[in-house]
């Protein structure tokens, strides 16, 4: 695959049905710095992301648009700048590595390892917050069946934890203007002016 943009073009490259299959079980490179304000934390990779390279990347996923909506980023950030949020003081992790078509093919021992896996790079790049992106994972990765979505009791490596419900466009439980709340609220708990460091 090229790029994620088709050159002299404003239109994402959809990766062929062949692109897809061979993504399957790919990782994606975390964006991740130390100390940064907030690191978001995805299921696993998707099929389409996992064959473009980059975090968030299928056309109808509202991750993008929602942060910037949400007052994170000050326009809508292409997937394939994802190292843009380092400069904003954000980052991008999952808590399973390997992609998949749908989250649902995830085992719950795969989540409650990511769970580990989670807090071990919380402990190493320590950034004030982790926004866990989607609630049926966080509650079997973490064992709280209760969670709902929101700042939590407890912290995960030492960083206060918020739980958001998941923007793909598979998720349909979530309008918009819902998620650009829950996200705005997290936003507003982090308290500083986007790209700031405080």
């Amino acid at each position: 695959m090229g790029g994620w943009w088709q050159s002299g073009a404003m239109q994402p490259i959809r990766p062929s049905r062949h692109d897809l299959e061979a993504a399957a079980g790919r990782r994606i490179p975390d964006v991740i710095a130390l100390h940064l304000d907030v690191l978001f934390c995805g299921i696993n990779p998707g099929l389409w992301s996992a064959a473009v390279g980059h975090h968030f990347a299928r056309p109808g996923n509202r991750f993008w648009k929602v942060l910037q909506a949400a007052g994170f980023t000050p326009e809508v950030v292409a997937p394939e700048d994802d190292r843009r949020l380092l400069d904003l003081g954000l980052g991008v992790t999952n808590l399973v590595g390997r992609s998949s078509a749908r989250a649902a093919e995830l085992t719950p021992e795969e989540l409650r390892r990511g769970g580990r896996r989670l807090v071990r790079t919380v402990r190493r790049w320590q950034p004030r917050f982790v926004a866990v992106v989607g609630m049926g994972a966080y509650r079997v990765a973490f064992g709280k069946p209760k969670a709902v979505v929101g700042e939590q009791a407890e912290t995960v490596g030492g960083a206060r934890v918020w739980l958001l419900p998941n923007p793909s466009g598979l998720q349909a439980h979530y309008q918009f203007d819902d998620l650009v709340a829950a996200f705005a609220s997290l936003r507003a708990a982090v308290g500083t002016e986007p790209g700031r460091k405080p």
